[in-house]
């Protein structure tokens, strides 16, 4: 605070005030009046010194608001909100601000553009996109669009990100591998057993190029997709993303991925847990001849004759529990298809035989989900006998599948000759009822005990836990950018994000899901209420775990700008 003295031009007579000064969000100097004292020529009446008195009365007023922890606010009724800015900011990026900086993103990306001749930050645009992808999700524009509601000063514009999105692209590897090498430093990563899925994401557009192309969508659309490999460690961590075209075989996408992970990561012999998908013969050849091991479920319902009847033979399980089985063998002989190259000629499938152990387990839970999933299916195999014309367009592939006489356009997925009498298979639907609770594993662990591997395949579940956070929580698709590089920088924006976000969890000890962790950071704002005095209106249960967790303090009911940057300031430090 200071003593104000105003001279009127027109009566010449000097007005004194206390006035505090304070800086906005922008950093622009503000003052307000705190108190008016009055007119010079008065005050000499009554005092000897009346600036060097005041003066003083001022400098201890100042000193008495640095060392209370309370204001006094005026709240005029008739002052209007400030137009063009943000009158309320979110305050709860600080979390992701601090694991984000204790990755020292910042810095990498600092290096990064060194040697590059663009003046825009890109820190401030990854931090910007990554807040928002994690708060406020949508697409760049809108992110930009969002800078206001935050403390940070992010002084770029939408070229300037899209501009950047070029370099993202470039950098996606390296960034990956300092994450990588941030993780293990700081929770300890070991990369002796990874976990590895595939998921696509879709477009709004009709035209495929050689990256969207249509293919096999996880949610059944027909849009074209982009294939994404994901590889996640023992903690739940991503380790690393690839993209693929969206015509690629999920089968296909592992090869690629081992190998980077293995050349550039420094990793040691890898143990790959993956679902059926990715359980091909050229997937299992590869793991073996680079000296690497698999664990992967397969299919029960479509093995062979010989599989199933060691599946339901009760000859061999170990029986922990009334509704828990499980068995195993080692085969010295199990056979698998390889691709066979062929110079010029079409590529065809050999056999080779392998030593591989087989593992089968039952779970009455896992048993009881499966009649009730088959029972809706059936349900709806019911509803397309009855008026399969309802059905020419809309295709529920479970449901044909217990149909008999019922024909399908491979091209199209569409029925077709619905004129035939179609019927329930009750065969199949018997046959498949043999195999309700049963699950398979084939693993080249062989000295694995059986309950182990069993435990390390279940684990697979957060991998698909993971695909769900990306497309909810993360709304990663559709996507509208056409430009490869722009696309791969897009899905590394949010691998970023999911990382961060799963640091956060894993800091809780899991207690809340992402997606409340976001939704309630969503919620951690402030509105400005007074000079530099900005007002919270929200705490809970998560924030102050939060607080326990990682040392914030939320949950204060108003706090002066300049602690608010004291604090974010704090965050960045690695």
């Amino acid at each position: 605070m200071f003593l104000r003295q105003n001279t009127s031009s027109k009566t010449g007579r000097t007005h004194l005030a206390i006035v505090q000064g304070y800086r906005d969000t922008d950093g622009k100097n503000k003052h307000k009046t705190v108190q008016k004292v009055g007119y010079l020529d008065e005050l000499k009446k009554e005092y000897k010194d009346p600036i060097a008195h005041f003066r003083a009365v001022a400098a201890q007023m100042d000193k008495e608001r640095l060392d209370s922890k309370s204001a006094t606010v005026t709240i005029d009724f008739e002052e209007e909100l400030s137009r063009g800015n943000e009158n309320r900011k979110n305050y709860g990026h600080v979390v992701f601000s601090k694991i984000y900086h204790e990755l020292e993103i910042d810095k990498f990306l600092k290096n990064a553009r060194r040697h590059e001749n663009f003046k825009y930050n890109t820190d401030a645009i990854m931090r910007l996109l990554v807040y928002t992808r994690l708060l406020y999700p949508g697409s760049k524009r809108w992110a930009v669009n969002q800078k206001g509601k935050f403390f940070d000063r992010f002084d770029f514009s939408l070229d300037d990100v899209y501009n950047s999105l070029e370099h993202f692209n470039e950098i996606s590897s390296t960034l990956q591998r300092h994450l990588h090498e941030k993780v293990t430093e700081q929770y300890g990563r070991e990369l002796s057993t990874v976990y590895y899925d595939v998921t696509n994401y879709y477009y709004e557009i009709d035209r495929e190029d050689e990256l969207r192309r249509s293919g096999a969508s996880k949610e059944n659309r027909k849009s074209p997709i982009v294939q994404m490999g994901l590889l996640l460690d023992k903690l739940n961590l991503p380790i690393m993303y690839k993209i693929f075209p969206g015509n690629t075989h999920d089968s296909q996408t592992l090869m690629p991925v081992l190998t980077e992970v293995k050349k550039t990561y420094g990793a040691g012999r890898i143990i790959t847990v993956a679902d059926k998908g990715l359980n091909s013969g050229d997937n299992i050849a590869y793991c073996l001849a680079t000296g690497n091991g698999y664990v992967y479920s397969k299919s029960v319902r479509g093995a062979s004759k010989e599989f199933k009847e060691w599946i339901l033979d009760e000859a061999g399980y170990t029986q922990l529990t009334d509704s828990y089985k499980y068995k195993s063998k080692i085969v010295p002989d199990a056979e698998i298809q390889i691709t066979a190259e062929q110079a010029g000629k079409k590529k065809k499938k050999k056999a080779i035989k392998i030593e591989q152990k087989w593992i089968a387990f039952y779970s009455e839970k896992y048993a009881a989900r499966s009649r009730f999933k088959r029972e809706e299916t059936v349900e709806k195999a019911m509803k397309m006998i009855s008026n399969p014309s309802l059905y020419k367009n809309n295709m529920d592939y479970g449901a044909a599948g217990y149909i008999k006489n019922i024909k399908v356009d491979k091209d199209t997925g569409e029925l077709i000759n619905i004129e035939d009498t179609l019927l329930l298979n009750t065969d199949k639907i018997e046959e498949d009822a043999k195999y309700d609770g049963y699950y398979a594993i084939m693993t080249s662990e062989l000295d694995e005990p059986a309950e182990k591997t069993i435990s390390t395949y279940k684990e697979l579940w957060h991998i698909e836990d993971t695909f769900k956070v990306t497309k909810s929580v993360l709304e990663t698709r559709p996507l509208y950018l056409s430009r490869r590089d722009h696309i791969n920088a897009h899905f590394l924006v949010c691998f970023v994000s999911l990382l961060i976000a799963r640091i956060v969890e894993r800091r809780l000890n899991g207690k809340y899901t992402i997606a409340k962790i976001t939704e309630t950071l969503r919620e951690v704002g402030c509105s400005h209420l007074d000079q530099n005095i900005w007002l919270f209106d929200f705490a809970n249960n998560v924030t102050d775990d939060i607080n326990a967790a990682l040392g914030t303090n939320f949950g204060k009911k108003a706090m002066t700008l300049q602690n608010i940057k004291r604090n974010l300031a704090f965050s960045k430090m690695p």
